[in-house]
């Protein structure tokens, strides 16, 4: 079925082969990039022997550029440089045969299968592109999730969250600042000024803990003499739970624990916040913790344009509810995946959590049913398999747990070889979207150039 041109004051955007079925995917995180990369390959090119391209793939997102979600921690600590690692999507579109639109969905027109783009202005206020409509026969929403406040008092105004690469760079140059600003101050370091409070000890917390303990001390050891790191700096990780990383097995998170505290990391479990200051943070104990610097971590639900998508069912923390072939309840032309999206697996208690992972499987799930779905065929279920969980220590250790293909059971690995396991997924995401040699030659590429740059980012 082909797309027709709506004739609208703001009108749709032209789809690039109007007389194919064409798949939108919303959202450029780790499983809708893959999605349509793999799309664009399978579906959306005329092969050379003659055959013609089956779909039409468009990708949205409000921003033009991709960041692999669990590497914001080390863009806030300054341990990552962005720009060796972000993807255009307007490049990746043209080199993998979709076509890429900027902006931001803001509302859902079922009956007539369009979605509504909110306009985008540049930083001096001028319009980039108007509000307008984009056609689909099928959509794909996976735009992922956002830090959840839980309403307490405080947290917009003065806590840093973590949900995008600007949010992380923008946290990257207040711990740069602070660090100039208390050197170069002519009065003492006042007790909360290089004092880093965390509130939340999921895998974002607990990494970012312990690469801030590293790349603090790196900023200082470029000629900031006046500060001494192991009296002035201080890393607080605040969990409401009685253990970091409560999703995960307990030996992880006894054998993270206790690598935190050998850093000197101060861990505060069953600590429930109740406001964020612009000195610290106040626990419902009563104690304060004095920190210029707040990260929020605390959990995370659905953004707030699904809960007014044209009715779609969504579940209380905001995610749309999903069947088990990744369809939305109330449209089978519409599906969603990863962390936007609620599946309660048949005859389990919990849902599918969000991580990295599962949104892989998802959106290689859903690339091949998207095209037995052309073809006539019905959809098969989507299975989800649990690998285990690593968590990145920076350089200090890795730690984490993996399925033993053998056994059936979790054994819990630590050291070079988790590390080796971490970086593996990094690399896994990265040749789903470029293939092996490109991945190849970049990681011999970034190898040589960190040997020539400082390992903290300074500016």
């Amino acid at each position: 079925m082909g797309v027709q041109d709506i004739a609208e004051t703001q009108g749709p955007l032209v789809v690039p082969k109007p007389d194919l079925h064409h798949i939108v995917v919303v959202g450029g995180g780790a499983g809708g990039l893959e999605l349509a990369t793999r799309l664009g390959n399978k579906l959306g090119r005329d092969r050379w022997w003659g055959r013609k391209a089956k779909a039409a793939i468009t990708l949205v997102d409000r921003s033009r550029t991709h960041i692999w979600k669990p590497l914001l921690h080390e863009i806030a600590a300054g341990s990552m440089d962005i720009d060796r690692h972000e993807v255009e999507y307007m490049a990746q579109g043209h080199w993998n045969h979709f076509r890429f639109r900027y902006g931001e969905v803001i509302g859902l027109d079922r009956a007539n299968k369009r979605v509504q783009l909110g306009r985008t202005v540049d930083e001096d206020g001028r319009e980039i592109t108007p509000q307008r409509w984009v056609p689909y026969d099928t959509l794909v929403i996976a735009i992922g999730s956002v830090s959840n406040d839980f309403g307490v008092p405080g947290v917009t105004e003065h806590a840093i969250m973590l949900d995008t690469p600007e949010q992380a760079e923008r946290f990257n140059r207040r711990l740069l600042n602070a660090c100039v600003r208390a050197n170069t101050q002519p009065g003492p370091i006042r007790p909360e000024q290089l004092h880093v409070a965390i509130i939340g000890a999921g895998a974002t917390g607990t990494e970012l803990s312990a690469e801030l303990h590293g790349t603090a001390r790196g900023v200082v050891a470029f000629g900031l003499d006046n500060i001494d790191p192991e009296k002035d700096i201080k890393i607080t990780l605040i969990e409401a739970a009685d253990r970091i990383l409560s999703a995960l097995p307990p030996r992880i998170s006894n054998a993270t624990a206790e690598i935190l505290t050998g850093l000197g990391v101060d861990i505060r479990t069953n600590a429930r916040v109740t406001e964020v200051t612009d000195t610290g943070v106040k626990l419902a104990n009563g104690d304060f913790i004095p920190s210029e610097l707040v990260v929020w971590a605390a959990g995370v639900k659905g953004p707030d344009v699904l809960r007014n998508l044209d009715g779609l069912e969504v579940s209380r923390s905001g995610q749309l509810v999903i069947t088990p072939t990744l369809e939305t309840t109330k449209d089978p032309d519409i599906f969603a995946f990863g962390d936007c999206a609620y599946l309660l697996p048949p005859g389990e208690d919990h849902p599918i959590p969000p991580r990295a992972q599962a949104a892989h499987q998802q959106a290689s799930h859903l690339r091949r049913q998207l095209q037995a779905r052309l073809g006539g065929l019905p959809l098969k279920p989507f299975v989800y398999r649990d690998f285990g969980s690593l968590v990145s220590l920076g350089d200090y250790s890795t730690v984490g747990s993996l399925m033993g293909f053998v056994t059936g059971r979790k054994m819990l690995i630590e050291g070079f070889v988790a590390k080796m396991m971490y970086r593996s997924l990094y690399k896994m995401h990265e040749m789903a979207l470029h293939g092996f040699w490109k991945v190849a030659l970049d990681t011999v590429s970034r190898l040589l150039t960190r040997r020539t740059e400082p390992h903290v980012k300074l500016h």
